[in-house]
C-alpha cells in the first residue's frame, strides 16, 4: 500500500507487483504502469527503465553499430576490400545519389511511418550491400554491385533520419551532447570490431589484396542482426524522459500534413539553408580518405590496422567534444562559437598537415603499383606497419578520424540546439543526410573517372573552411541558451500538457493536482 501524498488517495492493495507505479527516487517523474517504464535494480546498480532515451539511444547506437558500422569497416578498406576500386566507387556513387533525394524527403516518410519503422526498413540495405562485394569476388557481377548501392541508398535515407530525429529529440537540453556522444561512440566502435575481424583475416598479407570471404560473411551476419535489433525499439510517443517529459510529435499525423511539414520547415527555419555547405562537406572527405589515402598507399594488413586506428579515433572525438558541448557551467551560446573556432582550427592544422604528405605521392604512381604489384615503385610508394616511416601517416590517419567525428558531432549538436521538436528534427536530419549524401555521390563519381588526388584533396580543405565561414551567421544569431517549450510546439499538433514534464505543468496551471498521477494499465 502506497503512503498518502496531501489529498492522494491510496493505491488500491489488490494492484500486482506487474502494475506498480515505474518512478524516479526523487517523486519528480511519474510514469504509467508498464514494464517498460521500470528500471532495473542489480545490487546497486540501477539501469534505467526500457521506454528511457538512454536505453533507446543505446539500442540505436547498436543498430548502427552492425548496419552502417559495418558499412564503414567495408569502404575503410579502400574499394570495399577489392583491388579494383571502380566497383565499390560505383556502387557508392549509387547509394549516395538515390541516399540524396530520399534522405532530403525522408523526414516526412520517417514522420509518417514512424521512426522505429523506418529504421527496420532501413537497416535491410546494408546486409545486400555488402554481399555484393562478396559477389562481385567470384563471379565479377558488376550489375547487382551497383544495384546493391541503389537499394542501399533508399534504405540509408530513412535510417539514418530516424537515428537523427532519436538522438537530438530524445535527451533534454543539457544532455544532448553526452547523448550524440554515446551514440557516435558505439556505432563508431562498430568499425573497430569490423576493422579487427579484417586485421585478423588479412592479418599476414604484407601486399595488395582483395580482402578474404570471411570478412565479408561476417559484416553480413553482424548486418542482419542490426536490422533485426531495430524492431526491439518502443515507438517515440512511448519515450518518457526522467523529468517525465515526453517527445514532441504530431498526433496524427498523415502524408499532407507531414508533406507540407517539410516547406513549413523552410518556412519557420529559412536560415538553415546556411547549414546546407556543411551538410554538403561532411561525407566528401572520406572519399579522400578511404581510396585516395588509405586505400591508396598502404598494404592489405596495414589498411586495415589503419581502418581500426581511425574509428578508435572517432571513439575519442566523439567524447571529447560531445561533453565539452553539454559544460553547464558554459553558456550555449559560448560553447557553439567555441566549437566553432576550434572546427575552423583542426580544419587548418589537420588538413595542412595532410597538404605536405599529399606531395609525396599521385594518383599515376598509385594505378602502376596496382597493375604490376612487383613494380620496384612497390618498395617505397606502399606502407607496411612494420616500417619506421610508417609512424607519420600512420598519425595523420589517426587526427583524420579524430576530425570526422568532431565535425559530425558538433553538426548535430548545432541542430540539436536550433529546436526540441522531434518532428522538426526529423526534417533537419533529412536534410542533413540528403545533402550530405549529394555531396558524398559527386566527389565518389569524380574519383571514379580518376581526376587527381591533388584535386580531391583541394576540394575538401577548400569545402570544410568555407562551410564553416557560411554557418557562422547561425551560430552567432540563431542559437539560444534555451529553447522555450511554447517555441518548440509551434510546429506540432501537441499540446503543453501532452508533453510537459510535471514541474513545468504544476508552474502553468498550480491548481492541478500532480500528486496522484493517471495510471495507465497493460
Amino acid at each position: 500500500m502506497a503512503e498518502k501524498s496531501g489529498p492522494a488517495p491510496e493505491v488500491e492493495p489488490h494492484l500486482d507487483e506487474s502494475q506498480t507505479l515505474g518512478q524516479e527516487e526523487s517523486g519528480d517523474a511519474v510514469r504509467p504502469r508498464r514494464w517498460i517504464y521500470r528500471p532495473l535494480k542489480i545490487g546497486p546498480l540501477r539501469i534505467p527503465y526500457y521506454a528511457s532515451p538512454q536505453v533507446q539511444i543505446v539500442i540505436l547506437a547498436f543498430i548502427c553499430f552492425m548496419c552502417p558500422g559495418m558499412f564503414n569497416a567495408v569502404n575503410g578498406m579502400g574499394g570495399g576490400g577489392l583491388l579494383d576500386h571502380k566497383v565499390s566507387t560505383d556502387a557508392n556513387v549509387g547509394v549516395y545519389s538515390t541516399f540524396a533525394v530520399i534522405g532530403f524527403f525522408a523526414g516526412t516518410f520517417t514522420n509518417r511511418l514512424g521512426i522505429k519503422t523506418a529504421l527496420c526498413f532501413g537497416g535491410i540495405g546494408y546486409s545486400v550491400y555488402i554481399s555484393s562485394y562478396l559477389c562481385y569476388k567470384h563471379t565479377q557481377n558488376y550489375g547487382y554491385s551497383v544495384f546493391s548501392g541503389v537499394l542501399l541508398g533508399v534504405c540509408a535515407g530513412l535510417l539514418w533520419c530516424g537515428q537523427g530525429a532519436i538522438m537530438m529529440s530524445y535527451p533534454n537540453e543539457s544532455s544532448k551532447g553526452k547523448y550524440i556522444a554515446w551514440f557516435w561512440m558505439i556505432f563508431n566502435l562498430g568499425a573497430v570490431v569490423g576493422g579487427l575481424i579484417d586485421l585478423g583475416q588479412n592479418i599476414h598479407v604484407t601486399t595488395k589484396q582483395t580482402v578474404s570471404d570471411g570478412t565479408y560473411i561476417a559484416f553480413m551476419v553482424l548486418s542482419v542482426i542490426g536490422a533485426l535489433l531495430s524492431l526491439t525499439l518502443v515507438n517515440a510517443k512511448d519515450v518518457i524522459r526522467e523529468d517525465g517529459s515526453k517527445v514532441i510529435l504530431m498526433k496524427n499525423p498523415t502524408w499532407q500534413t507531414e508533406l507540407w511539414g517539410l516547406v513549413e520547415t523552410f518556412k519557420t527555419d529559412p536560415y538553415i539553408v546556411f547549414l546546407f555547405p556543411m551538410f554538403f562537406a561532411s561525407n566528401w572527405f572520406y572519399t579522400y580518405h578511404f581510396n585516395d589515402y588509405n586505400g591508396a598507399i598502404f598494404n592489405t594488413r596495414t589498411t586495415a590496422l589503419n581502418n581500426v586506428l581511425y574509428y578508435l579515433m572517432q571513439i575519442v572525438a566523439a567524447f571529447i567534444f560531445g561533453y565539452i558541448l553539454d559544460l553547464e557551467n558554459i553558456r550555449r551560446t559560448t560553447r557553439a562559437r567555441g566549437v566553432w573556432v576550434v572546427l575552423f582550427v583542426l580544419t587548418m592544422a589537420i588538413w595542412g598537415g595532410g597538404y605536405s604528405f599529399q606531395r609525396t605521392y599521385n594518383r599515376n604512381q598509385v594505378n602502376q603499383v596496382v597493375a604490376n604489384p612487383d613494380d620496384p615503385l612497390a618498395k617505397t610508394l606502399i606502407y607496411d606497419w612494420s616500417e619506421s616511416r610508417y609512424i607519420g601517416p600512420m598519425f595523420l590517419y589517426m587526427f583524420y578520424g579524430f576530425y570526422d567525428a568532431a565535425w559530425q558531432t558538433s553538426v548535430y549538436w548545432l541542430m540539436g540546439a536550433l529546436t526540441n521538436n522531434g518532428r522538426k528534427l526529423a526534417n533537419f536530419a533529412g536534410f542533413y543526410k540528403g545533402i550530405q549524401s549529394a555531396g558524398a555521390a559527386i566527389i565518389w563519381r569524380l574519383d571514379g573517372i580518376g581526376i587527381p588526388y591533388w584535386n580531391v584533396f583541394g576540394s575538401t580543405w577548400g569545402l570544410l573552411g568555407g562551410s564553416l565561414l557560411i554557418a557562422l551567421p547561425v551560430i552567432l544569431m540563431k542559437v539560444r541558451d534555451h529553447v522555450p517549450l511554447e517555441d518548440d510546439l509551434k510546429f506540432s499538433d501537441e499540446t503543453f500538457d501532452d508533453v510537459a514534464a510535471k514541474q513545468d505543468r504544476k508552474l502553468e496551471n498550480p491548481s492541478v493536482d500532480l500528486g496522484n498521477p493517471e495510471v495507465e494499465k497493460e
